[in-house]
């Protein structure tokens, strides 16, 4: 198996970014770090009113979705190499379909949270990669945020973190590949 999957992230990767999650994480009271995490130690009555919370600014992000400069033309231009290429987020699957359905995006796969394990696992990756007969050495997982670095990294796939206008985050160097905009990869992606 040597075929190569190209794994992106969604939010702030294909699309621009669109979730303020401080913002989520004062309306659902969380202090810091996580929410999918924090959800996991709520009482069923709290866990419901964050999800509701959660839900609300998803919907409101994947309505209002903006590509960057290039997604559809980079992900057709993928698949017409013979690459398959999937969606790994950690949002909800009505809302990444929205995203796709909205912006004509066609891929070969989605996982997301309800899928299983999330980012930043390897476990979503390697699921990805198994569905798609790809090696994940041969893969690439491309994501704006460190848990799609580690995520890639952890299941042996290139890395690719994409930052569009903003500074390099700290944990930029543990990325393979840093990009601005998404028509790089077609110049840094082995024929």
């Amino acid at each position: 198996m040597r075929r190569s999957a190209i794994i992106f992230d969604l939010d702030g990767t294909l699309t621009r970014p669109m979730l303020d999650f401080d913002q989520i994480r004062r309306e659902i009271g969380i202090a810091s770090g996580p929410i999918l995490e924090a959800l996991d130690c709520m009482t069923p009555g709290d866990r419901a009113a964050a999800e509701q919370v959660l839900e609300k600014h998803e919907r409101e992000a994947a309505e209002q979705s903006i590509l960057y400069e290039g997604a559809v033309e980079v992900v057709a231009w993928l698949r017409g190499r013979g690459c398959p290429v999937a969606i790994l987020t950690r949002n909800a699957r009505r809302w990444v379909d929205v995203v796709l359905t909205k912006h004509a995006i066609k891929v070969d796969a989605v996982r997301t949270r309800e899928d299983g394990a999330i980012k930043p696992s390897a476990a979503p990756v390697l699921a990805l990669c198994s569905q798609l007969g790809a090696a994940p050495a041969e893969s690439w997982m491309i994501g704006d945020y460190l848990f799609d670095i580690q995520s890639g990294r952890q299941a042996g796939t290139r890395t690719v973190l994409m930052i569009g206008d903003s500074p390099p985050p700290p944990f930029a160097g543990e990325a393979d590949y840093l990009i601005r905009r998404l028509k790089e990869l077609e110049s840094i992606m082995p024929e």
